[in-house]
């Protein structure tokens, strides 16, 4: 799958999205204390992974652009009475939230967006992060084989969108955490192949 719109994420978000797991993913535990002050979670979910960081006490914001995943977000933080805002909003209108943030993570959004809306998200993640602040990004990996899922990244198109005004500090392999669904082609086992990057914006 290349590029994805609204109506085909509202489908998905009519079930249960496989990459809502009722948790976050381990890839963030794993760096979790690199990550901190307050956080933008972009393209946030149903809220997992900006829930966990906001039952440590950092300030997170969650935004999605879609109503449903937002509406669950709220109420998971609710039931579990831990503290943290959720937005319903376009990732690429970064320009239009009041607040600059310590941290952003993105959790298997940049994948979605092709060429010139990458330009835009990219300069979205600039506007929110203070100088020095860093993005956390999980996105589909080139060598994750065939097309079922989102857009595959490679190293050199990630170097590329980061190459002005950030440094790049590690683009490690790993793995989204996925639920099994037999109706589909299966990923990779052990989940698809993905990237964990860090950059720092420059500042």
């Amino acid at each position: 799958m290349a590029v994805v719109d609204r109506s085909t994420f509202e489908n998905i978000y009519a079930g249960q999205p496989r990459w809502e797991i009722g948790r976050p993913q381990k890839v963030f535990l794993d760096v979790a204390d690199r990550i901190t002050g307050s956080i933008l979670d972009s393209g946030c979910g149903t809220g997992e992974n900006a829930l966990y960081f906001a039952s440590r006490g950092q300030k997170v914001t969650g935004i999605d652009f879609l109503a449903e995943p937002i509406q669950r977000a709220k109420a998971k933080a609710t039931e579990r009475g831990v503290t943290a805002t959720f937005l319903v909003m376009d990732a690429l209108a970064l320009r239009e939230l009041p607040e600059v943030f310590d941290s952003v993570i993105d959790s298997g959004l940049f994948h979605v967006f092709g060429d010139d809306d990458r330009r835009r998200y990219v300069e979205g993640r600039a506007s929110v992060l203070k100088p020095g602040g860093r993005l956390f990004l999980l996105c589909f990996s080139d060598a994750e084989p065939g097309e079922q899922g989102p857009r595959r990244v490679s190293k050199q198109e990630i170097e590329d969108a980061f190459g002005e005004g950030w440094t790049i500090e590690s683009v490690e392999p790993t793995r989204f955490e996925v639920r099994p669904d037999p109706k589909d082609i299966s990923f990779s086992e052990g989940g698809p192949k993905a990237w964990l990057v860090v950059v720092r914006r420059v500042g």
